[in-house]
C-alpha cells in the first residue's frame, strides 16, 4: 500500500515536471516569436527610411551643390546601414546614419529657399514620422527581448533554455553618437 502511494506520488511529480517543461518551452517559443515580430517592425521602418533618403538627398542636391561632403556622407551611411547584418552592426550603422541626417538638416537651415520647398518639407515630415515609428518599433522590440532574456536567465526556466539552446538576444540600443547634436562646419 505504501509502495502504491509512493509510486502514485512519483508519477504525479513526473507528470507535473513534464507539464511544466512543455509550458516553459512554449513560453520560450512565444516570447521568441514576439522578439522576432518586434525586429520585423524595426526592419520595416528602417527600410522605409532607406527608401526615403535618396529622394531627400536629390532635393537637397538641387539647392546645396557645394555641400557635397555632407550629401556623400548621408549616402555612404545609408549604404552601410542597409548592408549591416546583425543587430549590433545595424545599431552602430543607424547611429551614424542618424547623425549624418541631422547634419544634413542642419545644413539645410542655411538655404531658405530649400526650407520653403514643398518636396523638401514633405520629405522632412515623412522622415520625422519614420524616425518616430523606428523609435516605437525599437521600444517594442527591446521590450520583447527583455521578456525573452528574463526567461533565459531566471530559474527554473533557464534549465529549459540550456536544454533547448535558447540564447539571449541583443537589444537594439541607441549609440552614444546618436544622442549628440550634429556638428556643422562651413
Amino acid at each position: 500500500m505504501i509502495l502504491g502511494i509512493i509510486g502514485a506520488v512519483i508519477v504525479i511529480l513526473i507528470v507535473i515536471v513534464i507539464l511544466w517543461s512543455i509550458t516553459a518551452y512554449n513560453n520560450f517559443v512565444r516570447t521568441d516569436a514576439l522578439a522576432q515580430e518586434g525586429w520585423s517592425g524595426v526592419d520595416v521602418q528602417l527600410k522605409r527610411r532607406y527608401d526615403l533618403i535618396p529622394n531627400l538627398v536629390a532635393v537637397v542636391k538641387q539647392y546645396a551643390i557645394h555641400e557635397k561632403e555632407t550629401l556623400e556622407r548621408v549616402i555612404s551611411m545609408r549604404s552601410i546601414s542597409a548592408g549591416a547584418t546583425d543587430i549590433n552592426q545595424i545599431a552602430k550603422a543607424e547611429a551614424g546614419l542618424t547623425q549624418a541626417l541631422k547634419t544634413l538638416f542642419a545644413v539645410a537651415e542655411n538655404y531658405p529657399e530649400l526650407k520653403a520647398n514643398q518636396n523638401f518639407l514633405a520629405l522632412q515630415k515623412d522622415l520625422g514620422d519614420i524616425e518616430h515609428e523606428i523609435q516605437l518599433s525599437r521600444r517594442y522590440y527591446n521590450g520583447a527581448v527583455r521578456n525573452y532574456n528574463i526567461l533565459v536567465d531566471v530559474f527554473p526556466s533557464n534549465i529549459i533554455a540550456k536544454f533547448a539552446s535558447f540564447q539571449k538576444r541583443p537589444y537594439f540600443e541607441m549609440e552614444e553618437i546618436e544622442r549628440q547634436a550634429p556638428k556643422v562646419q562651413f
